[in-house]
């Protein structure tokens, strides 16, 4: 197949889904519990129904106004999963929660290609619905590639991630799915095939964990040689299905590596955060900004750098002790954060009182007028502490950087223009001209 164009898998990316969720319950007390559990949870309105009745003229109502639906399989008026049935039929990604269950109600719930079904057979069911609800709006950000030559298969595993509402891309063979990985760096997981054309499983799966080590890697197959699995995972995946599938297996593999990727994702935040600001740390400032930089010079646009530094602070620490001096260092942070972190802008604490900030696409002339008012706002907003009303001012020096400038070269720039600000009295924006 044609690997999809950029556009076509931007397009693909869902925005936040602002859709309400559907409950369907004939117990009045639990439908409430659920209600509250969910609103809290997902943020989203929750309208519930008791029956089948109810549920169709909801849906009648309001065509296309859920992103989601929870369905008791057994209600008074529809006993044999009619609910399901409109949830299904009306295009409503639906999670069936039921007390009855058995070999034959598992089949005739998974048959109509349900999220999942979760059972209320203990304590835990509430929450475990919840989580189950929550996972399943989680997955539309996040994207899988499923890589196999054979179109029937693919698109039969493609379904089957569509309907647990991951956003799903396909490739026919190894090269395209490097080329999209390449292309494409939303592309979190892939679930690969052993047998290819134009490289196997094992081989793929190597090539991906050199150049996409962040990528989790599942290996699928069909071959009754047991040794295919340790192959993938000695080659680099990180899980491994046998085919023919069991559904709910699949789905627990996947979520599980899709879990493992959430908690990655928010170990790797933490490390880049400051702890007392919430801002971006120094660590992360500068393996961030030199790719930053040289996005903008490929784009053929300035950047710009500015180093702060809060006016007479080792006087305030000392008067007001370092709880006041946190409260001096949290304030103007959040004023940086409104004024100058997000956009095309890198925003860090890279000090015990510095802050930088890259300013992407700004000249020196930009990045001055920027940096100026900056500096006034900070200064217009005053601080109450220990009884005292103090107000705040910064001093930041400025530079433009040079063509083929290293970002510590331009930053020791910005420190010297920081540098001549203090020394004329402080509370002022000074430049550093650009190095040529």
């Amino acid at each position: 197949m044609n690997a999809p164009s950029t556009a076509a898998l931007a397009d693909d990316k869902p925005g936040k889904d602002e859709r309400g969720i559907l409950v369907i319950e004939d117990s009045r007390t639990f439908a409430i519990a659920l209600r509250q559990f969910l609103e809290a949870e997902t943020g989203l309105p929750v309208t519930t129904c008791a029956s089948l009745k109810d549920l169709s003229e909801l849906i009648v109502a309001a065509p296309g106004a859920y992103a989601i639906a929870v369905v008791d399989l057994n209600l008074p008026d529809a006993p044999r999963g009619e609910a399901l049935d409109w949830t299904v039929a009306h295009g409503i990604p639906t999670v069936v929660f039921t007390a009855t269950f058995d070999l034959a109600t598992r089949g005739r719930i998974m048959e109509r290609e349900v999220i999942d079904y979760v059972l209320k057979d203990n304590e835990f069911a509430l929450p475990n619905l919840v989580g189950t609800v929550k996972r399943a709006l989680d997955n539309r950000n996040t994207r899988i590639l499923v890589v196999d030559d054979t179109r029937t298969t693919r698109k039969v595993l493609a379904r089957m991630l569509s309907i647990q509402q991951y956003v799903v891309v396909e490739a026919g063979s190894g090269a395209e799915a490097l080329a999209l990985l390449d292309a494409h760096p939303d592309l979190e997981l892939v679930v690969s095939d052993y047998y290819m054309p134009d490289m196997d499983g094992f081989e793929l799966a190597r090539k991906i964990r050199r150049s996409h080590p962040n990528v989790r890697l599942i290996g699928i197959s069909s071959s009754t040689d047991r040794k295919t699995s340790a192959g993938f995972l000695k080659a680099g995946a990180h899980d491994f299905v046998a085919r023919p599938f069991v559904l709910e297996e699949l789905q627990c593999r996947i979520a599980s590596n899709v879990e493992t990727l959430t908690q990655l994702k928010r170990l790797q935040e933490l490390a880049a955060r400051d702890y007392l600001t919430n801002l971006f740390n120094r660590r992360h400032f500068f393996e961030q900004g030199p790719a930053l930089v040289e996005t903008a010079r490929q784009a053929g646009l300035p950047a710009s750098i500015a180093l702060l530094d809060i006016d007479h602070f080792k006087q305030l620490n000392d008067r007001h002790g370092h709880d006041g001096g946190d409260r001096v260092l949290d304030a103007v942070a959040r004023n940086l954060s409104r004024l100058a972190e997000g956009g095309t802008n890198l925003l860090a604490r890279v000090g015990g009182e510095e802050f930088a900030i890259l300013f992407r696409g700004a000249d020196l002339a930009e990045a001055l007028r920027l940096s100026e008012t900056i500096r006034e706002e900070i200064a217009r907003e005053a601080l109450l502490l220990g009884g005292e009303t103090l107000a705040l001012t910064v001093s930041i020096g400025v530079t433009e950087i040079g063509a083929s400038e290293r970002l510590d070269a331009s930053l020791g720039r910005a420190d010297q223009a920081l540098y001549t600000a203090k020394q004329a009295g402080r509370n002022r924006v000074c430049a550093a001209a650009q190095r040529s």
